[in-house]
């Protein structure tokens, strides 16, 4: 049973919000229904495209020159579900770069390595659906607050895609169980 359409793109994008689109997904690679997708490139959203006003009336720039993206949607407009999947997608994670020996730790929806910030990440809701983006950075050099990225991690080069895929398969198979969890229990009086 697939409940989520899985794509890890080969070649580099830059991430500057218009992904965070509703049926981006079905529009660019014709994956209809529910997906992650997951792609590496730089990320530069400002202005307009800065969907976390608390960063928007700061004139906040989200910046980093190399990145693991991951961009979730979800056929709900419930902004409170999309946070918990977002939420979900950042804990997986951050389990998934435990199990890697690198020691994370996560406060909301960011994970940091020795203080640094290695993510960034926002949930929010269209007409039609629920919209996660979460980016990892692969090189902080330029972010515009302390930061790390995978390389510095450990990471080789070749294994950043793999982590990628890892990621999406790993937060497809939670949705899965959940799904499955809801139909295996019978209704309480």
């Amino acid at each position: 049973m697939r409940i989520l359409h899985i794509a890890v793109l080969e070649e580099r994008l830059t991430y500057d919000g218009h992904q965070l689109g509703a049926l981006w997904a079905f529009r660019t690679l014709g994956l209809q229904g529910d997906s992650i997708v997951g792609f590496r490139g730089p990320c530069v959203v400002e202005g307009d495209r800065l969907v976390d006003l608390a960063d928007a009336r700061t004139g906040a720039r989200i910046y980093s020159p190399d990145m693991l993206h991951f961009v979730a949607e979800h056929f709900h407009a419930d902004l409170e579900k999309a946070v918990l999947c977002q939420r979900l997608l950042v804990a997986l994670v951050g389990e998934l770069l435990a199990g890697r020996g690198c020691a994370v730790t996560r406060r909301g929806d960011d994970l940091f390595h020795g203080g640094r910030k290695l993510s960034v990440s926002v949930a929010t809701v269209s007409r039609v659906s629920a919209l996660i983006h979460l980016g990892l950075n692969v090189d902080a050099a330029g972010a515009p607050v302390p930061a790390v990225g995978l390389l510095e991690m450990g990471f080789a080069e070749g294994e950043l895609l793999e982590f990628c895929r890892t990621v999406c398969r790993a937060y497809a198979r939670e949705l899965e169980e959940i799904y499955l969890a809801r139909c295996k229990v019978r209704a309480v009086d």
